[in-house]
Formats: structure tokens, sequence, C-alpha cells
């Protein structure tokens, strides 16, 4: 077994378990179809970059295993044991910053273990800041939300258009996991071939974050609208239709912007 092989068996290990943490919980509360129909609650985002993320560290199959790399595999096997998900993300977040920051290139080892290192961003610390900041995030929101329909919030609240009810933004509403997989879908696409980081990057992740931010915001706030608008657009295909266009958004302006770059560059 190669060193690049070690690493991404260990990598694999623990997306697997975080990725079936998160699937035996959305096939457990809504079934096989509706939990197929979601990517099991997963975006299909972190999908592909589990997938390509494990691809590029494999790819040069370079270098003998160290005994440094054995050194905190057992703690890693421990935490990935565990029947909680987060563990495994923060088990692909130590290994991560260890490729990237106590070995040599290849190239394709350093992009890969990127690639994972920002899976770990939607899966596992933004969920942690979140709990940290969570009114003062649903609090943006729903002031959002506010300004467009002409109405006030408080706090997370905000009163329907037709003074029918209220709408409540819960965490799983937030744009923070949105923003997050703008920036691990960039990672993703920008990393895929070698190149090299430059500021304009962040430009094109902000792009990326206020376009899946004005979709989840215009969301709510056609729910906002009146009862029977919640109804419609808080459904599993209401989900889905936002889904694919947050999707589609996000992987239009990643690559538009990576041909961007590449272009001037020559």
């Amino acid at each position: 077994m190669s060193r690049d092989e070690f690493f991404a068996a260990l990598f694999i290990l623990g997306c697997a378990n975080g990725l079936g943490s998160r699937s035996i919980d959305a096939v457990r509360s809504s079934g096989w179809s509706e939990a197929l129909l979601s990517t099991f609650g997963i975006s299909v985002i972190v999908w592909i970059a589990c997938f390509g993320g494990v691809r590029l560290i494999i790819q040069d199959k370079a270098d003998r295993i160290r005994p440094a790399d054995f050194a905190i595999a057992p703690a890693l096997l421990a935490l990935m044991a565990l029947p909680i998900g987060q563990f495994s993300w923060l088990a692909v977040t130590i290994r991560s910053l260890y490729v990237l920051l106590f070995t040599d290139p290849p190239s394709a080892r350093q992009r890969g273990a990127l690639i994972l290192l920002a899976t770990t961003v939607p899966m596992l610390w933004s969920r942690v800041l979140f709990n940290y900041i969570s009114s003062f995030i649903l609090k943006i929101d729903a002031t959002l939300i506010g300004w467009l329909l002409g109405t006030r919030n408080v706090g997370n609240m905000v009163p329907f258009a037709d003074k029918s009810g209220t709408l409540v933004i819960f965490p799983g509403c937030s744009s923070l996991a949105n923003v997050s997989l703008a920036l691990l879908a960039w990672v993703t696409i920008s990393q895929w071939l070698p190149r090299r980081w430059s500021p304009k990057d962040l430009y094109w992740c902000l792009l990326a974050a206020i376009a899946v931010i004005t979709v989840n915001v215009t969301r709510m706030s056609l729910m906002a609208l009146s009862e029977s608008h919640y109804y419609a657009f808080h459904s599993p295909a209401g989900d889905l239709v936002s889904s694919l266009l947050e999707v589609a958004l996000i992987g239009g302006i990643c690559f538009i912007g990576l041909k961007h770059e590449s272009d001037s560059s020559v």
C-alpha cells in the first residue's frame, strides 16, 4: 500500500461514516423516497466534493508510508468508530490538516486534502459556529425577509404579509449553510485542476454566496406571504426546486469564475 492509498483509505472511512450517519437519519425521518429525492439530506455538492477529494489523493499513489503517518491513525479510527457523524468529520479535518501541513507534494494529494477540509465546513464547522451565533444569523435572515415584504420582524419571527400567521425561521432554513456550500463548490472546482490561489477567488466565492443567500431569502419571503404560500413552498417539491436552483447558480458562477481566471492568465 502506498502512502496516498493509506491516506485515501482513512478519508474514505471518515467520509463514509459521516455521510452514512446523516443518510440513516434522513431515511428514518422521511422514508426512502423523500430521502433519495433530497439526496439523503446532504447537498450534491458535498457528495461530489468527497468523491473528488479522495480521487485526487489516490491519483499519484506515490511514496511509502512513514512511521509518523501511523501516529494519529488509531485516534482517528477511534473517532470514526463512534456512532456520531460529527466525530468522523473531525477526524477528516485532522487528517486533512496533517496532509496539508506535514507532507510534501505531489500536488494532487495537497489539492485533494484541501477539498476534503473544505467539505468539513458545511458538514461540521458551520454547525458548530451556528451554535454560538444562531440568533444573530437568523435575525439577519428575518430582517431581509421583513424588508422585502414591508413587515417588521421580531428576532427570527416574521409576520405573514396577509397577517394570517407568523413565519418562524429555524436553523435548518438559515442562509449560513448555503454560504458554506458556495465556499465548498469553489474550492472543489478550482482545485480539481492545478492552479495557483488568487485574491480574485474571494470575489467569486462572495458572488456565489450572495446568489444562494438571495435564493434562500426569496424562497422564505414567498413562504411568508400567507399560510397557503407557506405550505406550497415549504414542501419536498419546494425544497427540491430551491436546492436545484442553488446548485445551478453556485456551479455556474464557479465555472464562469474559473474560466475567467484561466482566460486572464493566458
